[in-house]
């Protein structure tokens, strides 16, 4: 109803109406989060790159606003897209790493997600794409109804990519049933014990088009071995080169059934994660190879989105936020080429580390806010996070969080208009170990470990020594001055302690 009492007041002052001042929208008739998956901060002609364009990605960019400090809270998908949906750090709760494929439902039913949220606030709620929190109690019958899932956290629609297109099962969910499964054709899957007698890239390289480079040896699906065995549901079995188009169509579905009435889509991409197989007519559009192509074929997708919300009228009272789960990898398991078709691309953007990395490249990744209605194109520095999406659009809904909701999700929605520069003052950043960002220092907490992850040769952060870096002097992260500001240190450490014991990082609770 305040969105019909907001539009009305608009069309009266198009119609020559006695407001003395132009009306701006309270707030968007729909929102559209568009997540991709492994995307670098540098990986976008957006944020710089040159060996990669992004019309669509740029499109966003150039009509919204672009922050040079947004992040996802882990440097790893599951507890990233965890804290974008509940508002919650990930070491909240026990378990929340990168799950397996047929891990249970880690957000429990009963939680404030930004799903209940938003459809406790009139918005019809669906999630299209890669999943990867976990699905059903913890014994998944993949031949019966799965559940619980995303629609018993808020979201009335879903199809689902359930973990990584690495992993098994290798079936789009909808709702609560496995797409096109035959029911004398069942499916099991495991990720102990060997099931079935599909052949594995252990044991049958020959089969493969498209070898493992560490790991990713069992059963093999299209000819791409995955973690975990999985028997049976052959007509249910996607194919990689397919999976962008399946789930844009279903996501720009999804857009045109609920063009009458406000909704609130989170459209999560498979591209760039292994094993990137774009469909034949990316092939070749980047000299980067897979990895390369798989960025252009994100970027279609994006514009596929971007295009139909233009068709049907909704482009300037729609708020799209564009985000990466976490920072980029190139050799993530398979032999594609990524490594040696590289070049001078730098995924990072200049950032240190990446993936897994608690270093800055891991967590910063691309962050875009576009709203023509009301967002005025530009650029901000203000520190932003996924974290916060849920207390942010709670407010730009005017719904009241309970004292137990989003207890790390700050309202930042000034700054998400670009209405102001001032955005969080302290972050948290997950991986092997935990960093905090206060204002430009940036402290990683000491943890013994290896430098360097071997298997993706990417720099982990990981030190005996507590490590401090300005990231307004040294963005790179290259001069360690723990050493000359012991005071600085101690207090970020202890703030860091705080957070963890308090139960919260928002005020107020």
């Amino acid at each position: 109803m305040r969105y019909l009492a907001t539009a009305a007041l608009i069309l009266l002052t198009a119609c020559g109406g006695t407001t003395e001042s132009p009306v701006v929208a309270e707030r968007p008739r729909n929102i559209v989060v568009i997540y991709a998956d492994d995307l670098g901060y540098g990986d976008t002609s957006a944020y710089g790159a040159t060996a990669v364009t992004t019309p669509n990605i740029d499109r966003i960019a150039a009509d919204g606003l672009r922050f040079t400090n947004g992040y996802a809270s882990a440097a790893t998908c599951t507890p990233s897209r965890y804290s974008l949906l509940t508002g919650r750090y990930p070491f909240r709760q026990e378990g929340v790493r990168v799950l397996p494929g047929n891990a249970p439902l880690i957000i429990r039913p009963g939680t404030t997600t930004l799903a209940t949220m938003l459809h406790d606030a009139g918005y019809q709620t669906g999630v299209v794409g890669k999943w990867h929190l976990g699905l059903g109690d913890g014994d998944v019958d993949w031949n019966g109804d799965i559940a619980p899932g995303p629609l018993e956290i808020g979201f009335d629609y879903s199809f689902l990519i359930p973990a990584t297109g690495d992993r098994v099962p290798t079936v789009y969910v909808e709702n609560h049933r496995v797409v096109g499964l035959d029911p004398n054709d069942p499916i099991e899957v495991s990720f102990g014990d060997k099931v079935g007698d599909d052949p594995t890239g252990r044991d049958n390289a020959e089969l493969l088009k498209m070898h493992p480079s560490h790991g990713h040896d069992f059963t093999i699906v299209n000819g791409i071995s995955r973690i975990g065995y999985m028997s049976g549901g052959q007509a249910a079995r996607w194919v990689d080169e397919d999976m962008a188009d399946a789930i844009t169509d279903k996501a720009v579905d999804f857009i045109e059934r609920n063009r009458e009435q406000p909704f609130f889509l989170y459209f999560s991409f498979h591209d760039i994660h292994v094993p990137r197989v774009p469909h034949p007519r990316f092939v070749g559009a980047t000299e980067m190879g897979p990895r390369g192509d798989a960025i252009a074929q994100l970027d279609w997708a994006t514009g596929e989105v971007l295009n139909a919300l233009d068709r049907l009228g909704l482009a300037d009272d729609t708020l799209v936020l564009f985000a990466s789960d976490n920072g980029p990898v190139v050799d993530d398991g398979y032999e594609d080429q990524a490594v040696e078709k590289l070049g001078d691309h730098d995924p990072a953007g200049g950032l240190r580390g990446g993936k897994y990395s608690a270093f800055e490249a891991g967590t910063r990744t691309p962050f875009i806010v576009r709203w023509p209605a009301r967002v005025k194109p530009g650029v901000s520095d203000a520190i932003v996070s996924q974290t916060d999406l849920l207390a942010s659009f709670a407010a730009l809904a005017e719904q009241t969080l309970s004292e137990q909701a989003g207890p790390d999700s700050f309202n930042v929605l000034p700054a998400l208009l670009g209405e102001s520069n001032e955005g969080r003052e302290q972050l948290v950043e997950v991986s092997a170990t935990v960093a905090l960002r206060d204002g430009n220092w940036k402290y990683i907490e000491p943890k013994e470990g290896r430098a360097i992850n071997p298997n993706v040769n990417i720099e982990t952060g990981l030190n005996e020594e507590p490590q401090l870096y300005d990231l307004a002097a040294d963005p790179g992260e290259r001069e360690n001055v723990a050493g000359a500001n012991a005071s600085r240190v101690e207090q970020m450490r202890s703030l860091l302690e705080t957070i963890r014991t308090d139960g919260h990082s928002r005020g107020g609770l």
